[in-house]
């Protein structure tokens, strides 16, 4: 832009009536620039000075872009651009990359690898949130470590107005039960559903067409019913029905998956959201010359609400963990710790009355808890969930740990609490902590002994034990007075010899005094 507003500026002064001599004095340039600029129209300036200042921009990634070219002679200057954005953040308009790209074919004699094309019959857009297009695809990909190629299937579903995309990639054909998975994900994902799903005939969810009435897999046929969804099954050999959807599967493979090394389907999912955001949904679309983002923050408002009623055939309501720490479920997000995610990570979800319960997968231990959103599209988050709040927790703990001279039976004590109850680790721990201020060490260990004997690992538990311990320990006081030999001392005036308390620990176990 610079170079520009100095070609204007010249053209500015030269028209006030300055001479070239004058110009070059006043704008401090080579009288020869100032000839040279004034003899060039705009267009000529944009091609012969413009296009050279964008191009030596690019002249750094020559050699990267031309050994992909050479590797990948199919490669389009579409995913040039996007690899280029992905790796080395490049900004420059797709245009200067397209250029660039055709240059660098004619002058190292690449040609283009040309696919056999297609043709799809065009139709009308249906109104927002009417129509959603499904359909699965396969490609073939190299390893990254065996450079083996293995196949992967993708389930794609595009939103046939704004057409806004969504995806998800397998290392095995996805089974009907998965199937119906990934169709409740995409809801999530939306935070909706649209009216009408155009699928192929797929064994994954047709058995048999019937003559026009369809008979639907067990699991198909139990999500469509719960979810309420209308469905249109494409008729044999007719891809036009569903060419967007035949479009959005194309994209993928051309443009994602083509040339990309594969490092494990969790990478490569990562991944693949990742360019859902950067380029598939991000891009302006050819046809609609609108960009996909956009129009589906005005067709999600159309969108039908995810029912909070659907049940799959399988036992155990599973959720992905994503990278941000958040699970999706009834079209809603949900805040889990910090630290739980991992790479492909399934958490295991369960409903009780209007509370959402996170547990692992493998270990069922409790993992946090959420009230259910009666709204669609909201994060619920837990402000606990947004730090590390271990360290202090460690610390009350070891405090306390200590006040019981950091015996072994103390320390398994409070772990198993924190296990146990973790929500409510910190809230055991100052129960805990008050009673020992109440009460005498003798009553204390007997209280703690009571409770790890009968495994009862809770503050609750712990703190009627010591008053029922004290109770007996008052009432044998009251007593003393009443035997003869007993010889009563005022305790007023008698100095108590004070005993560490691994003492009282022996002599609560009945050792030896």
């Amino acid at each position: 832009m610079e170079r520009w507003h100095m070609y204007y500026a010249i053209h500015s002064m030269k028209n006030q009536g300055f001479s070239k001599r004058q110009i070059a004095e006043k704008r401090q340039l080579d009288f020869r620039t100032v000839s040279k600029y004034l003899a060039m129209t705009p267009e000529e300036f944009e091609e012969s000075v413009l296009k050279k200042e964008r191009q030596r921009r690019l002249d750094l990634y020559e050699g990267v872009v031309t050994d992909w070219l050479r590797q990948h002679p199919d490669m389009s200057a579409a995913q040039v651009y996007d690899w280029l954005q992905e790796h080395y953040k490049v900004t420059i308009a797709e245009r200067t990359v397209r250029r660039f790209v055709e240059e660098l074919r004619e002058k190292y004699s690449i040609p283009k690898a040309k696919e056999p094309t297609r043709q799809y019959e065009a139709i009308e857009d249906p109104p927002m949130g009417r129509q959603m297009q499904v359909d699965i695809g396969e490609k073939w990909v190299r390893d990254a470590y065996t450079q083996r190629y293995n196949k992967l299937y993708c389930i794609a579903a595009v939103l046939s107005h704004s057409r806004y995309k969504w995806g998800m990639w397998y290392t095995r054909k996805p089974t009907s039960i998965q199937f119906v998975q990934a169709l409740q994900m995409c809801f999530e994902y939306l935070c909706g559903m649209p009216e009408e799903l155009v699928f192929d005939q797929d064994r994954l969810l047709a058995v048999d067409e019937n003559y026009g009435d369809i008979i639907y897999t067990q699991q198909f046929e139990q999500f469509r019913l719960s979810s309420g969804f209308k469905v249109y099954l494409c008729r044999g050999s007719d891809p036009e029905s569903k060419g967007r959807s035949e479009a959005v599967v194309k994209y993928f493979k051309g443009n994602f998956a083509k040339n990309r090394l594969f490092m494990g389907i969790d990478i490569w999912n990562e991944s693949f959201e990742d360019w859902l955001d950067r380029t598939g949904n991000a891009k302006r679309h050819g046809i609609t010359k609108k960009i996909p983002a956009e129009v589906f923050e005005q067709e999600r408002l159309f969108l039908k609400p995810v029912p909070s009623t659907i049940e799959y055939s399988e036992d155990i309501l599973t959720a992905i963990v994503h990278k941000d720490n958040k699970i999706f479920y009834d079209g809603n997000r949900y805040t889990v710790p910090l630290g739980t995610y991992l790479p492909g990570r399934e958490v295991a979800l369960e409903v009780e009355g209007d509370t959402l319960i996170v547990r692992d997968l493998v270990d069922n231990y409790f993992i946090t808890d959420h009230t259910i959103s009666k709204e669609k599209g909201v994060l619920v988050k837990n402000s606990n969930h947004s730090r590390d709040t271990s360290t202090k927790l460690d610390a009350v703990q070891d405090e306390l740990w200590n006040r019981f001279n950091s015996s072994d039976e103390a320390g398994m004590f409070l772990t198993q609490i924190r296990r146990l109850k973790p929500r409510y680790a910190r809230d055991q721990f100052a129960l805990i902590g008050k009673t020992l201020d109440g009460h005498e060490q003798i009553t204390v260990w007997n209280a703690l002994n009571y409770c790890l004997t009968h495994s009862l690992f809770s503050a609750v538990e712990f703190r009627n034990a010591t008053e029922h311990f004290s109770s007996r320990l008052e009432a044998a006081a009251a007593e003393a007075p009443l035997i003869g030999n007993v010889i009563a001392f005022d305790t007023t005036a008698a100095i108590s010899k004070k005993r560490e308390l691994s003492e009282y620990a022996r002599a609560a176990k009945g050792g030896d005094q």
